[in-house]
């Protein structure tokens, strides 16, 4: 378990996450859920807190605290991927995501591709100083991004689980996805309302896909194949009924092998192009090689030795 947990990663893998996630923030906030800040200014009796947001209490939106709420976010994420107060402002930056996604979520359905995120923003913190090109191996490293993972399969397990709770056998015998394409669909899903065979069979195997998730924790082949099924999946599900659960694709992530990027400017060369030590190397053994090979010996009077045989010769270190 141990060993699972906290597998020593490199910190850059860390760091290159962070600034994706950070600035996914910026973007999610401006624009994916933008539909939030008018919360502010919907009457006070429509707001039915989520359970978090009945125990700790939080406040009511109103228009001024949802608008701060908006301002000091992208601030704190901004300054969070770029490396700056990585504790601080990774933590301010969980806390207002976090009771931003309450005020989304406390007027009607709850999106459940928000958990690994919030679980993402949640851990990386922990980690503390991060930045990229850092190829040490730290375990604080490896227990966020296990987190991440474990959230990510989380997510898709219990998404199978919940449509077998709720809808039983019959969110895969009947016309789930029919339903879908009728209301979502596009040119290259509307064809497949004549095959409704084809549909029902999609539904069985997104169920599998679903259950079949831990599979992603699997090194090696098992777990790259999963991971490029899992993005093939998002990438079918928006090109047929335009879904995308942007936050919980940005977690996945948290599966590469992300310190092989470098960051560019960072001055950092490939050794084939340092041209200045390999010359200097090459002059040195130069040297050495001329230095090693023996004088040849002279005779008592003054005349050069006879040249030994190649198996009789011997160097000098």
């Amino acid at each position: 378990m141990t060993a699972f947990w906290f597998p020593a990663w490199p910190r850059s893998r860390v760091a290159i996450l962070r600034t994706a996630l950070y600035l996914f923030v910026v973007v999610d906030v401006l624009w994916a859920t933008g539909f939030v800040a008018p919360h502010g200014d919907v009457p006070g009796g429509l707001y039915q807190p989520l359970f978090i947001g009945r125990v700790l209490p939080l406040p009511t939106p109103t228009p001024l605290l949802v608008a701060g709420i908006q301002v000091v976010l992208v601030v704190a994420a901004l300054v969070a991927a770029a490396g700056r107060l990585p504790r601080v402002a990774g933590w301010l930056v969980f806390a207002l995501y976090l009771e931003w996604m309450v005020i989304a979520f406390s007027y009607g359905k709850v999106d459940h591709d928000r958990f690994g995120f919030l679980v993402a923003l949640a851990v990386l913190p922990t980690v503390g100083l991060a930045r990229w090109g850092d190829d040490e191996r730290d375990e604080r490293a490896g227990w966020a991004l296990r987190a991440i993972q474990v959230a990510v399969v989380a997510t898709y397990f219990l998404a199978a689980w919940a449509k077998l709770r709720y809808g039983g056998l019959e969110w895969v015998n009947g016309s789930t996805l029919t339903r879908a394409i009728v209301r979502r669909g596009t040119f290259l899903s509307d064809p497949l309302l004549d095959v409704p065979v084809v549909l029902q069979a999609t539904q069985y195997g997104i169920i599998a896909f679903e259950l079949a998730s831990p599979l992603l924790l699997v090194p090696g082949r098992w777990g790259r194949r999963m991971l490029a099924l899992a993005v093939a999946f998002h990438l079918v599900t928006f090109a047929s009924i335009t879904i995308i659960f942007l936050p919980h694709v940005m977690c996945l992530l948290a599966f590469l092998p992300l310190e092989k990027i470098r960051a560019v400017g960072s001055g950092w060369k490939p050794p084939q192009f340092d041209r200045t030590n390999d010359q200097r190397e090459a002059r040195a053994a130069s040297t050495m090689r001329r230095t090693a090979r023996p004088k040849a010996a002279s005779t008592a009077g003054g005349r050069p030795a006879a040249k030994s045989s190649r198996n009789d010769r011997s160097w000098s270190t």
